[in-house]
């Protein structure tokens, strides 16, 4: 039961998300993260979409507590279910509040690392060995696509800098994308989330 409860409300969260590009195409795709769209009509898809991730994420590493076996093992189970807060988080702070960051601390970098540790572990043993294409596969998309929003933020960033845009916590994002930044971090934000949600889901079927 718990497995497909892990999958419900990993799809429901995407759906929230798909939702919302349709009933605010004000945050176009391309550049807009998605935590943007709190600042929108309709907070409460957002917000939903972060607590059922949430809820998945800490589902799913009670599940996998008591199919690892070892310290590191472990750990990585930790590090989902700190993810997992973290997206919570996600819902409980938005765009504009102090600990929108810490939200994304928590939530973002943890789980390629615990997923990681987590995936060399469980297909080293033999109930796990028949599943270790999709686990390795929705795994290391964990880190790649991280790695990828890291770097369009990076050129996002570096754009604004050299137009003398405002930057930092608490100053919101600008209306429309400045003449000369390349703004691609957005498809790579939803890449990620895509990535995260689906490694969700993948393991709890794997489980069931």
């Amino acid at each position: 039961m718990l497995p497909n409860l892990v999958i419900l409300c990993s799809v429901l969260s995407l759906l929230c998300l798909l939702t919302l590009h349709f009933v605010s195409p004000e945050f176009k795709p391309s550049w807009r993260m998605i935590s943007e769209y709190a600042l929108g009509k309709y907070k409460w898809l957002i917000t939903a979409f972060f607590y059922l991730w949430g809820i998945a994420s800490i589902i799913l590493s009670t599940l996998l507590w008591s199919e690892v076996s070892s310290t590191w093992g472990k750990i990585g189970v930790i590090l989902v279910l700190i993810s997992g807060i973290g997206a919570f988080m996600g819902g409980l702070f938005d765009l504009k509040h102090k600990n929108h960051g810490l939200s994304f601390m928590l939530g973002t970098p943890t789980l390629p690392i615990g997923a990681l540790i987590i995936c060399y572990h469980l297909i080293s043993m033999d109930k796990w060995q028949n599943y270790e294409t999709p686990i390795l596969y929705s795994t290391h998309s964990l880190w790649i696509s991280f790695i990828l929003m890291a770097l369009s933020m990076v050129v996002l960033m570096s754009g604004y800098k050299k137009t003398g845009l405002p930057m930092g916590p608490g100053v919101e994002p600008p209306k429309a994308l400045p003449k000369g930044v390349i703004g691609v971090n957005g498809y790579f934000n939803r890449l990620l989330v895509l990535c995260y949600i689906l490694w969700l889901i993948v393991m709890a079927n794997v489980i069931i």
